[in-house]
């Protein structure tokens, strides 16, 4: 697999420290209100990452943390009048609720700023002792100009990373470039104890204690938004190379941004939506789709439109599932001559959709592969002509790719399946023996379960309504 590394510019193929092993660290949210549009692409995108990466063999160890200390959740906690630690109880449980909407699976490790403190300190103490930061009055900056590589991610000279630095009101830092590891405790925010005072961590150093706790010295891919790149990923870096003395990630991979209706997404321009917001509408699946339906490195342009396509192209895939279950259930012999054929025909399938993951994770022309495997199927498996073994070995391979996307998740529970196959059944014996209004009454209890009906020669198939 080639990997687009952004340290380095250029593709450069998957070799990770240990053999047969993935360690992937991912910037997770910042836990004060639901997390919008833009945060859902690349927990998404590198949901996805690792779901291929488990497809092809690796043991994958993916950590994300929640930062649950931070000046925007004590901003929200004093306008709602609680604690900064229920401020961030409550936006994690609503992290939950929409990342579960999305498909989203939990990471091997959830890490909480707050539960590695020890961590933390022991990182800012390496760095002081070091020369690379300093304290002062109960705070300790880190110096950039200390770290001889400071710039490499953003392929920037620091000098021009730092124009327009300035020394905002109460800091007392040397140079307008240094940035905090500790912030001194401040009346009504959340503190812990330190060699320098009372006090708590700055943004940045958090993520560089967490990888190192759950991952090591060095991982093998850091991921996240390109607005990350400077300067929080630019700055656990300085802070981790500094304090460890080795390289902190082989590889680095920044998702693209969100545009809504050709404008980037802003609370000021009024074109800011939450994933709550959009789920209530469209539901989660569309927005998934969304998420990973271009390369991961372009931008993305959300508009109702573009949502709707994304319904529609689902629904095509939902349609196509079903009808294979049919199918099987329906199918008159177990082997055909042309099975070779048709394994071949999947085979092929498979093989492209493996091509363009494996190029820098290409779900663009992944989902393409799966659209041509969905036409196939249309056309040489669903014909009538195919064995049951063909049928089911298709089924197999359309859950096999899109389960690695992420896609399909909301089919229809096997309790589900016996309930209204025992309704179809009952409305059918109602039809024959002429007792239509008991079978107008289970018509309209179907319909109210949302199950659209439709006559084939093999029988009645059904689906849920999109």
């Amino acid at each position: 697999m080639k990997i687009y590394n952004t340290l380095t510019r250029k593709k450069e193929e998957l070799e990770t420290v240990d053999p047969g092993e993935v360690k992937i660290y991912a910037c997770g949210p910042t836990v004060y209100n639901f997390f919008h549009i833009g945060n859902a692409r690349p927990f998404c995108v590198f949901d996805v990452l690792r779901r291929y990466l488990e497809y092809r063999g690796y043991a994958v160890k993916f950590v994300q943390n929640f930062t649950d200390v931070d000046d925007k959740i004590i901003r929200r906690a004093n306008e709602e009048g609680i604690s900064s630690s229920q401020v961030a109880e409550k936006y994690i449980a609503e992290y939950w609720t929409d990342a579960k909407g999305l498909g989203v699976r939990p990471a091997t490790v959830h890490p909480r700023a707050t539960e590695n403190i020890d961590e933390i300190i022991s990182i800012i103490e390496s760095l002081v002792e070091k020369g690379y930061a300093y304290a002062v009055d109960g705070d300790v900056y880190f110096s950039p100009a200390k770290f001889s590589e400071y710039g490499k991610l953003s392929h920037q000279p620091l000098e021009d990373l730092m124009a327009g630095a300035r020394i905002n009101v109460g800091e007392i830092k040397r140079e307008p470039a240094d940035f905090a590891l500790w912030k001194g405790a401040k009346p009504g925010e959340p503190a812990w104890e330190s060699p320098w005072g009372s006090g708590r961590p700055g943004w940045h150093i958090e993520c560089s204690a967490m990888a190192r706790r759950y991952l090591g010295k060095t991982i093998d891919i850091h991921c996240g938004g390109q607005d990350l790149i400077f300067p929080h990923h630019e700055n656990e870096i300085a802070q981790s190379e500094c304090c460890n003395g080795v390289p902190f990630a082989r590889y680095w991979m920044h998702n693209g941004y969100i545009n809504v209706d050709n404008v980037k997404m802003s609370k000021s321009l009024g074109n800011f939506f939450t994933v709550r917001d959009v789920a209530e509408k469209y539901g989660y699946e569309p927005i998934r789709y969304l998420m990973i339906c271009s390369h991961y490195r372009s931008p993305i342009n959300y508009t109702m439109e573009v949502i709707e396509q994304c319904k529609a192209s689902l629904n095509r895939l939902y349609t196509c599932r079903d009808s294979l279950d049919f199918a099987i259930k329906n199918a008159t012999c177990e082997t055909a001559e042309n099975d070779a054929a048709l394994a071949a025909l999947l085979a092929k399938h498979r093989e492209d959709f493996i091509s363009a993951m494996d190029d820098d994770l290409n779900t663009a022309d992944a989902l393409t592969a799966i659209f041509e495997l969905v036409t196939d199927i249309n056309k040489d498996i669903l014909s009538g002509t195919a064995s049951k073994a063909a049928i089911t070995d298709a089924a197999k391979l359309f859950d096999e790719l899109t389960g690695v996307l992420g896609l399909v998740y909301n089919r229809s529970s096997g309790e589900l399946d016996a309930q209204v196959e025992a309704l179809i059944a009952a409305r059918a014996n109602a039809r024959k023996e002429k007792n239509w209004a008991e079978a107008d009454r289970i018509r309209d209890e179907l319909k109210a379960m949302n199950i659209v009906l439709e006559d084939t020669p093999q029988g009645v198939k059904w689906s849920i309504a999109k």
